[in-house]
């Protein structure tokens, strides 16, 4: 199986149709995940920080009596840290940590839209020649000139950080 293919084979299994993503700015990017991994959308709130957690780690929120560990995308992928604005929303997630689901919230910069990709506006993460880790990426989406990043959202912490966040390490 080619990388395409596999990329391909991920997008149709993700929705059992054409690959359906919500799509988010960091930046001057755009990234996309699985819709079937957002569980909601909110705008930013009060975080409690927590102690001794890495710096991408901003804390929890309780949500409707749920305590949901809250993670700021920016500073995960090492991009300069930007106050939080109105357009400023937390992404719900549903992630899997060693077997089990757990809800983190993902801090990014703006929400932009759901798009549905298709087969062909897909292609694996370009390679730069360097070892570079790119587990946490399952292709680049090509929509209407634009390049779009689908992010595979149960990579982009690991099982540890997971763990570490839902208080199981």
């Amino acid at each position: 199986m080619t990388e395409l293919s596999a990329v391909q084979e991920v997008l149709q299994n993700t929705s059992g149709q054409v690959g359906k993503f919500l799509t988010f700015m960091l930046g001057k990017e755009e990234y996309g995940i699985s819709i079937l991994k957002v569980k909601e959308i909110i705008g930013i709130m009060e975080i409690t920080e927590v102690p001794n957690n890495p710096e991408f780690a901003k804390g929890v929120i309780n949500l409707r009596d749920r305590v949901i560990p809250i993670i700021d995308l920016r500073l995960k992928f090492n991009m300069e840290e930007k106050e939080y604005d109105s357009r400023t929303c937390i992404i719900v997630v549903e992630v899997v940590s060693r077997q089990k689901k757990i809800q983190i919230g993902i801090v990014v910069d703006e929400v932009s839209e759901v798009l549905s990709v298709s087969e062909s506006e897909t292609e694996p993460p370009p390679d730069f020649g360097i070892q570079i880790d790119q587990a946490n990426i399952l292709g680049i989406a090509k929509v209407a000139g634009k390049i779009k990043i689908l992010l595979d959202i149960d990579r982009v912490l690991s099982q540890e950080e997971v763990a570490a966040l839902d208080g199981d390490a």
